[in-house]
């Protein structure tokens, strides 16, 4: 029965008594702490408070990062830092840990960081009966000879015990016999054996078997046993028994000695003679089987090495040999081995703690790791120095026994060497140095050090006007030589004003790709270029950020076709170019003038006749629009002429724009007003002259009373149009054909007349001013707002009668009705 069996029958009482047992066997010294428990523990038993026996609280136990050190050794007690105490981890027998080594106990240590500190803790493990007294053979056969002697004593084989002190082995017992007793003897190294002891002469010839039952028993509670049959063979006379020449034999060898290896010699002698006196030598069986790492001539007593020796493993080697006579008479004596340590072991490198990865802007001294370094052989073979290979910016330096710490000797960059190969080199100081090396992979993790970096100083991109809103013009591009959230950059526009409205209303840009969007349709007529500035900021915290000047320019397209700026075409008003009879070749009859607000070949202007009553009569200027006779007029042509000019510009595709000049060719004012007068039947007019001149004689009376309030009127209308063309923001072009002028005697009309024409480029707006001289004659004909009305300006002798009043009232009707 084992311990594990006894728990439950020991129950609290057994628990209560063993709390307060360890309780009694805790002390410190000096930092160091031992403890006291009994094998077969339960895994997660409590063993001690280490935060209390060390006087630390339960914080520097978390913030020392508190562990347990073993090295190569297993870890049977587990540390939990948050209750401060040492906890059972693993099974715990103490015949495996220690053998028949008493006290049993093993060493570990508690390593503490920041500052590094290491507190060794001993725990003693205390023995507990669970295990019984075994013999190597259940079955011992004896051949003794008849004339041995009364007194003679047989040893019999030890029976192991692996429990220690009082639960170990105590005492023999031999089944009651009439020949042999039992006698129990201590070996110099406290172990006990048995020897049956012959008390009464043998008589082969009465009784030539014996059969003996051996009992060995333990001190323990309740008590173990263990059996062995004993077979004894009586023989013929043999007397003597062999007897080695030395109690304790020495020797020497070196460890990893080759299978063979002369060890030492033991001899033994017998009295007797004949086959009585021939011995043969063997090695006792050993509980712990190291005996079997050598092997003896059971002839000559040569001991030599049978398998490989190992100094870290076997320091020194104990075992028996026997000496055993033809008539089983035997002899033993001990053999002792000192083994001789060579440098075989490289040193061992053990990563206790290692941060990867490290902040870059970490300070110098840093510790990144904690190293352990142990070389198992001894002396000189066992000394150790470390150091680090190339030129890295780290430096290795011993605090504490075996331990090293990993420093930084050097500033760090993530953004020139991201990660560093470490190779720790450590050799020990035999003969024959061996040496190992150990590479640890450091990583940089990333600060933002870094502001966004873009991939011009200048951004510039081309748009053609009457874009769709949305389309997309650039894309910038900005690095970071940072990385993850430190270097995702987010593009960012920057608020300012283009001409009067905020940038957001011209475009946007894409905070993750950096594209840039038009947000409307953009007129090259209302702007050329614009300029903006868009920041590229990372994500670090706190963020960087950088500026960077991007430059739209506006591409002018074909969108606007020629406006006509003379002849005005305003309703269904007419504007007669007289052209005398006489006129020569190359006669200037007039000029039409036209704008194109585009620019470039978009705005380069040419002038063609689409139609005409007599197009072998008249030709037009491609360049600059004149108009003007091609042969010379004759009676035959036609009063009236009619042309049409297309004016188109030079973009792709053109544009165009149409405008109808009417001639009048007569060198009389009647025969023009005469045509002129059918020509505006022709377009509609539903009001003839003749209407017009008797609701002048009936309302005369009437219009004399409201004249003055019609000039105020008058006045006020032409003021607004000077405010709206003061307001335009279209160019005013005033143009005044050839030969046309304020000065008397110039013009296309005949010198008695001339005329000036203020006009906008809104042709409904337009003023006519009609200046009179004395032998002025001029036809103008323009529809009213209701309707079609013809005014007429003529010389005194067209109505015969000099200012009469009938003209007078005509001529200040045809003034009212010049208002829209």
């Amino acid at each position: 029965m084992d311990f594990k069996d006894l728990q439950p029958e020991i129950g609290v009482r057994w628990r209560s008594r063993m709390c307060l047992f360890l309780l009694s066997f805790l002390h410190l010294t000096k930092g160091q702490v031992r403890y006291s428990i009994p094998e077969e523990l339960k895994i997660g038993s409590l063993v001690g408070n280490i935060a209390q026996d060390l006087g630390f609280d339960l914080k520097r136990l978390r913030s020392g990062r508190a562990r347990i050190v073993t090295g190569e050794n297993i870890q049977y007690i587990e540390l939990r830092a948050d209750k401060g105490t040492l906890i059972v981890n693993k099974r715990i027998d103490r015949e495996q840990l220690c053998g028949d080594t008493t006290p049993c106990s093993f060493t570990f240590e508690i390593l503490f960081e920041n500052p590094m500190e290491l507190h060794p803790v001993t725990i003693e493990v205390l023995d507990v009966n669970d295990n019984a007294p075994i013999f190597q053979n259940n079955h011992l056969k004896f051949e003794i000879s008849e004339s041995v002697v009364v007194g003679s004593r047989f040893r019999i084989e030890s029976a192991d015990d692996d429990d220690v002190g009082q639960n170990g082995l105590q005492n023999y017992i031999l089944t009651q016999n009439d020949n042999f007793v039992l006698k129990q003897n201590v070996n110099p190294d406290g172990s006990k054996y048995a020897e049956i002891v012959l008390q009464k002469a043998l008589d082969r010839e009465v009784q030539p078997h014996l059969s003996l039952t051996l009992l060995a028993v333990d001190g323990g509670t309740p008590q173990k046993s263990g059996t062995v049959l004993i077979d004894v063979n009586i023989l013929d006379f043999n007397d003597n028994a062999p007897v080695f020449n030395q109690t304790v034999y020495k020797a020497t060898v070196v460890e990893n000695a080759p299978k063979g290896t002369y060890v030492i010699t033991v001899n033994a002698s017998d009295i007797d003679s004949g086959l009585n006196a021939k011995i043969t030598y063997s090695i006792s069986k050993s509980k712990s089987g190291k005996a079997t790492l050598f092997d003896i001539d059971d002839t000559t007593g040569t001991i030599y090495v049978t398998k490989e020796i190992d100094f870290e493993k076997d320091k020194k080697i104990e075992f028996r040999v026997e000496a055993k006579d033809q008539g089983g008479l035997t002899d033993s004596s001990k053999v002792e081995i000192e083994i001789i340590d060579v440098n075989d072991n490289a040193p061992v490198i053990n990563i206790m703690s290692f941060n990867s990865p490290v902040a870059e802007d970490s300070p110098i001294g840093t510790t990144i790791g904690i190293l352990n370094v142990k070389d198992l052989d001894s002396e000189e073979n066992g000394q150790i120095r470390c150091r680090i290979e190339g030129n890295v910016p780290f430096k290795i330096k011993s605090n504490v026994r075996n331990y090293y710490a990993l420093t930084t000797d050097a500033e760090l960059d993530r953004e020139t060497v991201s990660e560093y190969n470490i190779t720790l080199v450590c050799s020990d100081q035999g003969s024959t140095s061996l040496s190992t090396k150990k590479i640890l992979n450091l990583k940089l993790s990333d600060i933002n050090d870094n502001a966004p970096v873009f991939t011009k100083n200048i951004f510039s991109a081309v748009v053609k006007e009457n874009n769709s809103p949305g389309v997309s013009i650039l894309t910038l591009s900005a690095q970071d030589s940072d990385e993850n959230r430190n270097a995702q950059v987010a593009y960012i526009l920057e608020d300012r004003d283009i001409g009067g409205s905020p940038i957001s209303e011209y475009i946007s840009v894409n905070s993750q790709s950096g594209l840039i969007h038009a947000v409307r349709s953009f007129d090259y007529e209302q702007i050329k270029d614009f300029v903006f500035v868009i920041s590229a900021q990372d994500g670090g915290s706190p963020p960087l950020r950088n500026n960077v000047t991007v430059k739209i320019l506006i591409q002018d397209q074909n969108d606007n076709p020629p406006q006509i700026l003379y002849p005005v075409q305003t309703g269904g008003s007419v504007i007669a170019e007289i052209v005398p009879r006489s006129a020569d070749v190359g006669y200037l009859v007039t000029k039409v003038v036209a704008v194109d607000v585009d620019s470039g070949q978009n705005a380069w202007l040419s002038y063609k006749l689409q139609k005409a009553t007599d197009r072998a009569l008249f030709e037009v200027g491609l360049q600059n629009g004149e108009i003007r006779t091609i042969r010379q007029v004759t009676d035959k042509d036609a009063v009236k002429q009619r042309l049409t000019v297309i004016v188109e510009d030079n973009g792709q595709p053109s544009r165009s724009a149409t405008v109808v000049v009417n001639v009048a060719v007569a060198d009389s004012f009647p025969e023009v007003l005469s045509e002129f007068t059918d020509f505006i039947h022709d377009k509609d007019y539903n009001k003839n002259l003749t209407f017009y001149l008797v609701l002048a004689l009936s309302v005369v009376s009437f219009l004399f009373i409201t004249s003055l309030v019609v000039i105020i009127s008058v006045k006020i209308y032409r003021w607004r149009q000077s405010r709206i063309l003061y307001h335009s923001n279209l160019p005013v072009i005033p143009y005044y054909p050839p030969r046309y002028s304020d000065t008397l005697r110039t013009g296309t009309l005949p010198p008695m007349c001339n005329y000036e024409l203020c006009r906008t480029i809104d042709l409904k707006n337009s003023d006519n001013k009609l200046c009179r001289d004395g032998s002025q004659k001029m036809l103008i004909m323009e529809p009213s707002s209701a309707g079609t009305m013809q005014r007429m300006h003529a010389e005194k002798s067209i109505l015969d009668e000099p200012d009469s009043p009938l003209e007078v009232s005509y001529n200040f009707m045809l003034s009212c009705f010049t208002l829209k």
